[in-house]
């Protein structure tokens, strides 16, 4: 994480570590939902998935999509760098094997959230709410945390009130309003 600072020269917000249990099930499950809905049943990486981003990535001429799963977002959120590259994408692979072997999914999932990138250097989901909502998940309106999951697939570009610019992130908040909005 500490890279970004150096590298693309983003100011890093002061981390906010959370526990798991502290985070609302709701913003779990929505974010298992649309970023890995197998990932209480796979071990790590998803073979099929990884084979068809190769495959469109081969037709863009450039990795566009990855076929992460959480844990391998993971793996290359704490470990590595963000080049987009084939070697990076083996070295995911690899080690959310060994992450799953060794740390299990609910620890897992509680990296995921304090480790992943909200915005320019915004790391984790506790840091993000209060940057973005100036309040705790734990007291977010549900839209607000619709808004905060919508964010992951592209947060460098995006901020919780622009993203409807983007077909692919309009049609996940779609989703998600409709699926958990009240």
């Amino acid at each position: 994480m500490l890279y970004r600072n150096y590298i693309y020269h983003y100011k890093i917000q002061t981390p906010r570590y959370i526990p798991l249990e502290k985070i609302p099930k709701m913003v779990q499950t929505m974010t298992i939902k649309v970023e890995d809905g197998d990932f209480y049943n796979h071990h790590g990486i998803i073979p099929a998935a990884i084979k068809n981003a190769w495959k469109l990535n081969q037709q863009f001429g450039e990795p566009v999509y990855g076929g992460s799963t959480i844990t391998m977002q993971t793996a290359r959120t704490i470990f590595l760098v963000p080049e987009k590259s084939y070697l990076r994408k083996y070295l995911e692979a690899i080690i959310a094997l060994e992450m799953e072997l060794i740390l299990g999914k609910k620890r897992i999932l509680e990296l995921y959230f304090n480790y992943a990138e909200w915005g320019k250097g915004i790391f984790g989901i506790e840091t993000a709410s209060r940057f973005y909502f100036n309040s705790s998940i734990r007291s977010l309106a549900t839209d607000q945390a619709i808004r905060l999951v919508t964010l992951l697939s592209s947060p460098i570009r995006y901020g919780p009130y622009n993203f409807q610019r983007n077909g692919i992130l309009r049609s996940r908040y779609n989703y998600l309003v409709k699926r958990f909005g009240q």
